[in-house]
C-alpha cells in the first residue's frame, strides 16, 4: 500500500504532468510551423543581437519579414549572448524557458494565495492553454519573462534590501513596469520605489556605456515611433488606444481622449490597489497594477496580456459565485477568440465591437472594479440577489453596446497596398470563397479575380481586373464608407491588393470605365 504522503502528491504531479503534455505538444507545433512564422518575434530579437555585434546601428536592423527590434537598448544587452548562438538551439532554450516561466509564475501566484501544489498545478495548465501564453510561444516573446520578473519582485518573495530591483530591470527591459514604481509610492513602498527607479536608471545607463549611438537613437527618436511596433488596429492589439480607434474616435481627438482616460482607469487600479494591499491581499493588488499596464500602453498585444488571466483566475478562486462566474468568462475570453467564434453571425455594430474587443473590454473593467469594491465585499446579500444583480448587469451591458451608434464595422486598420507591397502580399494563403479565387463575369466575360488571405488580425484582399473596369471601391460594412482602391499595372496585368482587420461583412464596389456600378447591390467580398 503506498505511503498516505505520496497519495497526497499524487494528483499534484499528475496535473504538472498534464501541464508538461501542453507545453510538450505546443512547443512541437510551434517548431513545425513554416520557417517564416516560427518564433518569428525571437529571429528578430537573434537577428538585431547580431546586427549590434557587427558593429551597426541597433535601430536600423529590419528582419526578411520587415519587422525592427523595437525594445530599449538594454534589452539587447541582456539578450547579447543569443548572438553567439546557433539559432535552432536558442529556439529550443526559449520554448523551454518560456514553459518554466509560466510553471514559475503560476506557482508564486498559487502559493503566495496559501493555496495547495495542486491548484499551482491546474493553474500553470490555464495559463499554458490562454491565448497570451500560445502567442508567447508561438512569436518567441519576451512578455512572459517581463511579468514572472514583475511578479516575483510586487509579491516581496526577494528580501527586503533587494525589493524593487528586478521591476526596475523588467521595465529596463519593457518600459510597461515603470507603473509599478507609481504603486509602490501610493502603496508607501517608498525604499521599493526608489530602488526600482534607481536599477531601471543603472541598467539604461549600462547600455548607455556599452550602446551609446543606440542608446541616443531610441531615448531621443525610436521610442515615439509606434509606427515600428506593427499595424496597430489589428485586432490583436487590445489597449485602450486600439479600442478607441475601432470607436471611431478620430487620430485628431484621440490622443486626448486616451489620456483622460489612461488617468482615470490607472488611478482607479491603483487607489483599489493600494487597499488590496492594506487588507494583506498582495497577489490581487500586483494583478491589478498588472492590468493596469495592459490597459494604459498605447499598444497591447495578445502576448502582452498574461496579466488578465491571473486576473479571472483569482476571481474563481474569491469563492463569490457571481464573482467566479466573471473569472470564467474572463479566462475564457483570454482563451477564444470570440469575434472568431461568435463575430461572423452578427450584423449589429456595438455587437460586433463587444466581441472583437471583449478582452480590451475586461481588462478595463478589471482596472475600474479592481476585484470589487471594498463595500460591496462587505455586504451580505443571499446568493440568489447577488446573481441575479449580476445578471441585470451584464444584460444590460449588451444592449448598451447593441444600441452604440458606433460606425458600421468600422475598420481603422483598412489600408491600400503600394505596388511593391502587393507583389509581397500575392503570396499569401487563399482562404476564401471555398479555398479558390472569387470571380465575376460582365458580359460574359471575367473582369475580376481575387482571393482573401491573412491570419486572425489581418486579411487582405489581392486579384486582377480586365480593361472594361474603371474604379473599384470597398465597404467595411453595409452603410458604410466607401474606400477607393488603387489600380496598379504589373507584368502587364491591373492588380489591386488592401487589407482590414475585419472584413466579413465587406463590400467589394466594381465601375466600369463610365463610372457605374458593374454589380448591384455590391458584391460581399466573402462568397
Amino acid at each position: 500500500m503506498a505511503p498516505p504522503a505520496l497519495l497526497k502528491r499524487w494528483p499534484a504531479a499528475a496535473v504538472w504532468a498534464v501541464f508538461a503534455g501542453i507545453c510538450g505538444v505546443s512547443c512541437a507545433l510551434t517548431l513545425r510551423r513554416p520557417e517564416f512564422d516560427r518564433l518569428a518575434d525571437l529571429t528578430v530579437y537573434y537577428g538585431a543581437v547580431r546586427w549590434a555585434r557587427a558593429g551597426l546601428p541597433l535601430y536600423d536592423y529590419a528582419a526578411d519579414n520587415g519587422d525592427p527590434f523595437t525594445y530599449p537598448p538594454f534589452a539587447a544587452i541582456v539578450m547579447w549572448p543569443l548572438g553567439g548562438l546557433p539559432l535552432q538551439l536558442i529556439r529550443v532554450l526559449w520554448l523551454a524557458g518560456t514553459c518554466l516561466a509560466v510553471a514559475l509564475i503560476a506557482y508564486v501566484v498559487i502559493r503566495r494565495l496559501g493555496r495547495a501544489n495542486l491548484h499551482a498545478a491546474a493553474a500553470a495548465c490555464v495559463l499554458a492553454v490562454s491565448a497570451p501564453i500560445q502567442s508567447d510561444l508561438r512569436f518567441g516573446q519576451v512578455s512572459v519573462f517581463v511579468v514572472a520578473l514583475t511578479l516575483i519582485d510586487a509579491l516581496d518573495l526577494l528580501p527586503p534590501r533587494w525589493r524593487g530591483v528586478l521591476i526596475g530591470i523588467a521595465a529596463a527591459i519593457k518600459l510597461t513596469p515603470l507603473l509599478f514604481v507609481v504603486y509602490f509610492l501610493i502603496a508607501r513602498r517608498h525604499r521599493d520605489a526608489l530602488r526600482s527607479t534607481a536599477s531601471f536608471l543603472a541598467a539604461g545607463a549600462l547600455a548607455a556605456a556599452l550602446l551609446p549611438a543606440d542608446s541616443r537613437q531610441f531615448w531621443t527618436h525610436t521610442i515615439a515611433s509606434t509606427s515600428r511596433i506593427g499595424d496597430l488596429a489589428s485586432l490583436g492589439n487590445q489597449s485602450l488606444h486600439a479600442l478607441l480607434a475601432r470607436a471611431g474616435v478620430g487620430p485628431e481627438h484621440r490622443l486626448i481622449v486616451w489620456g483622460a482616460l489612461v488617468g482615470i482607469i490607472c488611478g482607479l487600479a491603483l487607489w483599489r490597489a493600494r487597499q488590496l494591499s492594506d487588507e494583506g491581499r498582495p497577489v490581487h493588488a500586483a494583478v491589478l497594477v498588472g492590468c493596469a499596464t495592459v490597459a494604459a500602453s498605447p499598444v497591447s498585444w495578445t502576448h502582452h496580456q498574461v496579466w488578465p488571466v491571473l486576473a479571472g483566475m483569482l476571481l474563481v478562486a474569491s469563492g463569490v459565485a457571481t464573482k467566479r462566474a466573471a473569472g470564467v468568462f474572463l479566462v475564457a475570453v483570454m482563451t477564444l477568440s470570440l469575434a472568431n467564434v461568435i463575430g461572423e453571425s452578427i450584423s449589429n455594430p456595438g455587437l460586433q465591437y463587444l466581441f472583437t474587443n471583449a478582452r480590451g473590454i475586461g481588462v478595463v473593467a478589471i482596472c475600474c472594479i479592481g476585484f470589487g469594491a471594498v463595500a460591496h465585499g462587505r455586504l451580505q446579500l443571499p446568493t440568489m440577489v447577488r446573481i441575479r444583480r449580476a445578471l441585470v448587469t451584464v444584460v444590460a451591458g449588451v444592449a448598451l453596446f447593441a444600441l452604440l451608434p458606433l460606425p458600421p464595422n468600422y475598420d481603422p486598420g483598412l489600408r491600400t497596398y503600394s505596388l511593391a507591397e502587393a507583389q509581397r502580399e500575392f503570396s499569401m494563403t487563399q482562404v476564401s470563397c471555398d479555398g479558390g479565387p472569387c470571380d465575376m463575369t460582365f458580359g460574359g466575360r471575367l473582369v475580376v479575380n481575387y482571393s482573401i488571405g491573412g491570419s486572425d488580425e489581418k486579411f487582405v484582399v489581392d486579384g486582377w481586373v480586365d480593361d472594361r473596369v474603371g474604379k473599384l471601391a470597398v465597404r467595411t460594412a453595409p452603410g458604410a464608407p466607401i474606400h477607393f482602391i488603387p489600380i496598379m499595372t504589373l507584368d502587364g496585368q491591373r492588380i489591386f491588393c488592401f487589407g482590414g482587420t475585419n472584413l466579413y461583412y465587406g463590400q467589394l464596389l466594381i465601375y466600369d470605365t463610365e463610372g457605374r456600378l458593374i454589380e448591384n447591390p455590391p458584391r460581399a467580398l466573402w462568397k
